[in-house]
């Protein structure tokens, strides 16, 4: 409609005051109802043409998006196994800060478990704490090996000398003996320091291993227990958190309730744009933004990233081949855009349907490109038609409540 007026203030109105001031026809007697067309006949066709001229240009360079809002994703509150709940630490809704309690579920198993891994833990200290004393008892055998070897040693040699002097007085069995004896003595302080090197392997080796193996086993069996209670992961707000004692949670199938981030849905608007206006809507393209959440606020924004891909256009690999025929609604053009100003988005609820203009801006290219007269002109046109745009968005902003509470039967 404002295009249409707008157009006829070019067309109609001149042909008018033509008929009117040079034809002397006058509305009512030359020119009626019946005879408007005839008499107004250039001026209506050229009414028309310009008006649906402008409306192309205008949708065309200046893209619109009704379908936008500002999306959010949102956590599910999941354990990372089933179990029943014991305790609930949060409302049905309210905020949690990052590292904050949810919910605990019932951790019997995994106390059992802990517990088992810290007497294991216990038990091996303790075989530690022996082991070194078994060191200690090995060098004291290695001590009493080496002087029995001594003694024999000596008394062996005693009576070989006595033998050696005079045969008689030694019986030669008495030295074969001893001499077993000294072997037997080598033995025995082999055996033993044998068994300190055992000891001390036990103590240096084995058992730390089997210490640092019960201490990993009991670290596991508290990340276990531990894993029983579910802390907010991120600051935000939990929303519908209707979970009771006693209800059970699976990660697959029943997820316990909702977390909304800090933030979320306050940072950008998505907004989607007709494929014709791919080659018009890019990064960089300045918008306006209308909230139904916020009504008779235009906010400013900036176009920051546009989707590369349509994702109507998204195939999976079955068992059917694909026919194109049956992507039935065309996809939009997603865009993401940004607020100009800090805290542009300030009253705008998550999620809350949203109408984008976005506006195509020739200024860089006529302030530093060498452009024809006539190419400057056209530039300096489809710029100007974006004021029409701006009209239309701020129109529907002041009928938006009406148009809501009144025309939509709310």
């Amino acid at each position: 409609m404002i295009e249409l007026l707008l157009c006829s203030l070019f067309t109609i109105v001149p042909d008018y005051l033509y008929r009117r001031y040079i034809q002397h026809k006058r509305i009512g007697k030359e020119i009626t109802i019946y005879s408007v067309w005839f008499e107004l006949r250039w001026g209506i066709t050229g009414c028309i043409l310009l008006t649906v001229l402008l409306i192309t240009t205008v949708f065309y360079f200046h893209p619109a998006a009704n379908f936008a809002a500002p999306l959010f994703r949102t956590i599910p509150i999941l354990p990372e196994s089933v179990g029943r709940v014991s305790k609930v630490y949060v409302n049905i809704s309210g905020e949690v800060k990052q590292g904050q309690p949810i919910l605990e579920l019932d951790s019997s198993k995994e106390k059992a478990a802990v517990d088992q891994a810290s007497s294991r833990v216990a038990e091996i200290e303790a075989q530690l704490i022996v082991a070194r004393t078994e060191v200690s008892a090995a060098e004291a055998q290695i001590i009493q090996a080496k002087s029995d070897l001594q003694q024999a040693e000596d008394e062996l040699k005693t009576k070989q000398d006595l033998y050696s002097r005079n045969p008689g007085n030694v019986a030669f069995r008495e030295i074969e003996k001893l001499q077993v004896a000294v072997e037997g003595r080598k033995g025995q302080l082999a055996g033993a320091e044998v068994a300190k090197e055992t000891a001390i392997a036990r103590v240096n080796s084995l058992l730390p291993a089997q210490l640092a193996t019960a201490q990993s086993a009991l670290r596991q069996a508290q990340v276990d227990l531990e894993k029983r209670t579910v802390y907010a992961g991120v600051s935000g707000r939990v929303e519908q958190f209707t979970l009771r004692v006693g209800d059970v949670v699976n990660p697959l199938m029943r997820p316990a309730g909702v977390l909304i981030p800090e933030g979320a849905g306050r940072v950008q608007i998505q907004a989607g744009f007709n494929q014709i206006e791919a080659q018009v809507v890019k990064p960089g393209l300045i918008a306006e933004a209308l909230c139904v959440a916020k009504p008779f606020t235009i906010i400013p924004m900036k176009v920051v990233s546009v989707q590369e891909a349509i994702a109507s256009g998204q195939v999976r690999a079955g068992e059917t081949l694909l026919d194109v025929q049956q992507l039935l609604k065309p996809g939009t053009i997603l865009a993401y855009l940004s607020p100009l100003y800090p805290g542009g988005l300030d009253g705008v609820t998550p999620g809350s349907n949203c109408v984008v203009n976005a506006y195509t801006s020739h200024h860089d290219q006529l302030e530093h490109e060498n452009l024809s007269l006539l190419t400057r002109i056209v530039y300096h046109g489809i710029d100007a038609t974006g004021l029409v745009h701006a009209i239309i968005l701020r129109v529907q902003a002041l009928v938006l409540p009406v148009q809501t509470l009144v025309l939509g039967g709310h």
